[in-house]
């Protein structure tokens, strides 16, 4: 493994087997600490560097999505049925349920002649408190298009219709809509999924287990296909030029996706995942690097991504100041007061897990 990534020794840990520590301060003490496990991996498979347990087999959950619709693109869809790039974003999204990313939704299942009923995603409600209280004001409930991966469910509903077949049950393993996916994800993973532990995803499709570097790999790939055949590489490249240009349809409101999108645009690509997982890939640096926080606390992800991308120097400074409160985000009391922070703990502190 290469050590020299081009970070400062001092403010992180050499690559080996003790994981990324995430330190929760209050007042004076670490009150918690959750341990990451990382890996860099670069597009033609070698691994760069690596924190902790990186061959352990791990549940991507959303990180995913970005691969998961490849299929979108590559059967034709996409273009069949005249998405742009906010479509193609929200494929990616984990989105908030705010009224665009509901909204868009809704307009996309009309072009494929489906409503809201056929998404078997189901339904939770938005993100965001006060859009769920605007809702039961107004006497209505969450629907599917208000879940977070609705965006991905149509985009698999689209590759069904587009291709004549029966939307009913796509959600299932054993459906060409999902069998595509797999082959995906094993295609830019380098995986074999026929020997993969699979579960099921909170959204009811097929959730197959990875090692961070295999994830790695896969976004290394993403965000720098010119190594893929072309139909594959030109999919690549619209999907990351969707979430460039549509940021906010990845996630939404003070989201981390959003907010490292919209600050290296072109440079840095991004997806997190639930329990815990985030990813990225580093366009014109053919790197990609997976990280899992050990205890699935998604508290400790985005600072975790950040210092590794700090690290890897892939932010420019108007990047880190954009990035500052998605990199050591305020710990604070009911009544709004600052009284802790998140952090990426010195190297040295790194042991003991």
């Amino acid at each position: 493994m290469t050590k020299n990534l081009g970070g400062p020794a001092q403010a992180f840990p050499r690559p080996g087997s003790e994981p990324i520590a995430i330190e929760v301060t209050r007042g004076p003490i670490v009150e918690s600490r959750h341990a990451v496990d990382a890996a860099v991996v670069d597009a033609g498979g070698e691994l760069v560097a690596a924190w902790g347990e990186v061959e352990r087999p791990i549940y991507p959950r959303s990180a995913l999505k970005p691969i998961q619709a490849l299929p979108l693109l590559e059967t034709g869809a996409a273009d069949g049925f005249g998405l742009g790039a906010r479509e193609i974003a929200l494929a990616c999204a984990s989105h908030s349920g705010e009224p665009v990313h509901v909204d868009t939704v809704l307009a996309w299942l009309a072009r494929l002649g489906l409503g809201e009923g056929a998404l078997e995603c189901g339904a939770h409600p938005p993100r965001q408190e006060q859009l769920f209280a605007d809702l039961v004001r107004s006497g209505r409930e969450p629907g599917p298009a208000h879940n977070n991966c609705s965006g991905k469910h149509s985009g698999m509903l689209s590759h069904a219709v587009h291709l004549g077949e029966a939307p009913a049950g796509y959600v299932g393993p054993g459906h060409p809509v999902q069998r595509r996916v797999a082959d995906a994800i094993a295609g830019m993973c380098e995986v074999a999924l026929d020997a993969a532990p699979m579960g099921v995803d909170g959204c009811s499709i097929p959730a197959y287990a990875l090692p961070l570097r295999a994830l790695g790999l896969g976004m290394a790939r993403l965000a720098n296909p010119d190594g893929l055949a072309p139909q594959r590489a030109a999919a690549c490249r619209r999907i990351a030029e969707a979430m460039w240009r549509e940021p906010y349809m990845v996630a939404g409101h003070r989201r981390a996706c959003t907010a490292v999108l919209q600050a290296a645009p072109g440079r840095v690509l991004v997806k997190t995942g639930a329990e815990g997982v985030f990813v990225a890939g580093l366009a014109g640096r053919g790197l990609g690097l997976a990280l899992k926080v050990r205890d699935g606390a998604g508290r400790g992800a985005a600072v975790a991504l950040l210092a590794l991308l700090e690290h890897l120097e892939a932010l420019d400074s108007a990047a880190r100041t954009a990035l500052a409160d998605v990199a050591a985000p305020a710990v604070t009391s009911v009544r709004g007061a600052v009284v802790g922070n998140l952090r990426a703990a010195p190297w040295r502190a790194w042991s003991g897990f």
